[in-house]
């Protein structure tokens, strides 16, 4: 039986990369571009309409921007992926758009290749962030420590710092492959780490861990 096509919409106030990205996406195999959007309002309003798998949002648009944009989307329609696809990598770009629900982040200098990765990725329910951004979320996500604990004190239910680490990225949302890269671990160490993770804090899957992350104020 064949699988269903990839629906994606693609959000861009500028024509020309409108119809570049129609373009292109319309040529990767098992993937149908089923509409565009000039600007974030009317990506909400299509989103509604044709309910995508996976959208392709600029950032900076006239009347409602992206992030704003991805915030009604994924409010109304859970089960659609947000792919930002923008210029800009600043902080004050992607922070607020990850903060929305976006699962996946890519500079509009990304080859055909790594936006088809990214689609596919989205569409299976993984996040996919361009490697630079990856890096640079992974830090701030190891640099925020809201909460500190005394020299002398255990971290909670004896994890280690390395286990510590691991639960944070979870729930910023990687995946274990990102989680290995954004560590330089192997994915199987990755594996470990969660198995000891699950066991220490008594979660049964990844949703009870960053439940546990939020309450001990680790993100």
């Amino acid at each position: 039986m064949t699988e269903p096509a990839i629906r994606v919409l693609i959000a861009d106030d500028q024509r020309v990369v409108r119809d570049g990205l129609t373009m292109l996406v319309g040529l990767i195999g098992g993937v149908e571009v089923v509409g565009t959007a000039r600007d974030g309002i009317e990506a909400v309003e299509r989103a509604a309409r044709e309910r995508p798998d996976v959208v392709l949002m600029d950032l900076r648009m006239p009347g409602m921007e992206g992030a704003e944009a991805t915030r009604h989307i994924r409010a109304s329609l859970p089960d659609t992926q947000v792919l930002v696809l923008t210029t800009y990598a600043d902080d004050q770009s992607l922070f607020p758009a990850l903060q929305a629900g976006a699962r996946g982040y890519l500079t509009k200098d990304a080859s055909a290749e790594e936006i088809e990765r990214a689609i596919r990725a989205l569409a299976a329910g993984r996040t996919h962030l361009d490697p630079a951004i990856q890096q640079r979320l992974v830090a701030a996500v190891l640099e925020a420590q809201l909460v500190t604990w005394p020299p002398e004190q255990a971290l909670p239910d004896d994890l280690s710092p390395r286990e510590v680490e691991v639960l944070k990225l979870i729930a910023a949302g990687l995946s274990n492959t990102e989680i290995a890269v954004a560590l330089f671990l192997s994915t199987a160490t990755v594996k470990t780490h969660i198995n000891r993770i699950f066991a220490k804090t008594g979660a049964r899957d990844r949703a009870q861990a960053v439940r546990y992350a939020y309450q001990h104020g680790m993100v």
